[in-house]
């Protein structure tokens, strides 16, 4: 196995356990290990990563090529850590003409039916874990691999607070909770030893080996019940369990629109809560709906209306 071979395999591993979605990256980055191994390459250099992307099966104004840069860029990232010889391509260089597509927004009834499908699992246990665990994305907008990471100790009964340790970009955070939300993972908490964890197993949500929940199966028992209820069916957007996460952040935008709140002034406050980088991050759900750009427009008219000379 060469070097950039088992730094690829440390990569996707580091990947799948941070809870990120891996179908691009393992499928694109091990046949671009092969064309560099066969190119006698053993740094990633941008003219390399433009050379594979655009081989001839990547159609002119296709995504291919996108996507094929977007997956090198992201393991190149990891390699300069690693390699400092390494050529991270900088972002759009090869441009994605379908790079935005709108998120689902799930309605409330349609989080009711995927909740009420968890709880029917046929496990008690499964069904109690993944109720719990989508119950928690609904609520509080987190990322997936963050729930997944969560221990027992990272929830403070008390001051009704769990504790994100070192999630994107590095850092921590605490997420205040709704007091239902609070009782929810309190009752689920108090019933996890009975679900064996193995020894020295601290996850709060635990499998039915009594190991940490990891990406893959979360994703695939969410789509399964997502099937089973038909949610999203007949939609142009097809739903996905991170969409649980952009329908938290437009509920919250569009609530706060309706109650005349100052947005703008608010939104570091969700980019916060969100653990976004900066407000800039949560800016693009302004966009991810034609309701909160219809209220918006209804909340600037007056004021635009005012500046137009009559």
């Amino acid at each position: 196995m060469t070097d950039l071979r088992a730094a690829l395999t440390d990569y996707l591993a580091l990947r799948n356990r941070l809870g990120h979605e891996l179908a691009d990256a393992a499928r694109v980055l091990p046949r671009f290990v092969t064309w560099m191994e066969h190119e006698g390459q053993s740094t990633v250099t941008i003219t390399a990563a433009i050379q594979w992307s655009q081989q001839p099966n990547a159609r002119p104004g296709s995504v291919v090529g996108a996507h094929r840069m977007t997956a090198i860029r992201g393991f190149a990232r990891y390699l300069s850590g690693l390699d400092p010889d390494t050529q991270v391509p900088p972002p759009r260089l090869i441009p994605d003409p379908q790079r935005w597509r709108p998120p689902f927004i799930y309605a409330p009834a349609d989080i009711k039916a995927l909740l009420a499908a968890a709880g029917r699992l046929p496990s008690p246990r499964r069904a109690a874990t993944y109720q719990t665990l989508f119950a928690l994305l609904a609520a509080t907008g987190m990322r997936v691999g963050e729930a997944i990471r969560l221990d027992t100790t990272d929830l403070d009964r008390d001051q009704g607070v769990l504790l994100i340790r070192q999630s994107k970009f590095g850092k921590s955070r605490y997420v205040p909770l709704h007091p239902t939300t609070v009782d929810a993972l309190h009752d689920y908490a108090d019933r996890r030893d009975d679900y064996q964890p193995i020894p020295g197993n601290a996850s709060f949500f635990v499998s039915l080996t009594g190991r940490r929940l990891i990406y893959p199966t979360v994703r695939d028992v969410f789509g399964q019940l997502r099937a089973d209820t038909g949610i999203g069916a007949g939609s142009a957007h097809q739903p996905h369990i991170h969409g649980l996460r952009h329908t938290f952040a437009v509920t919250t935008l569009v609530r706060w629109y309706r109650d005349g709140a100052d947005v703008a002034a608010r939104l570091p406050w969700l980019s916060t809560y969100l653990g976004h980088h900066d407000p800039r991050s949560t800016y693009w759900y302004l966009s991810a709906t034609p309701e909160l750009l219809a209220i918006a427009a209804d909340r600037l008219e007056p004021i635009i209306g005012a500046a137009v000379p009559q």
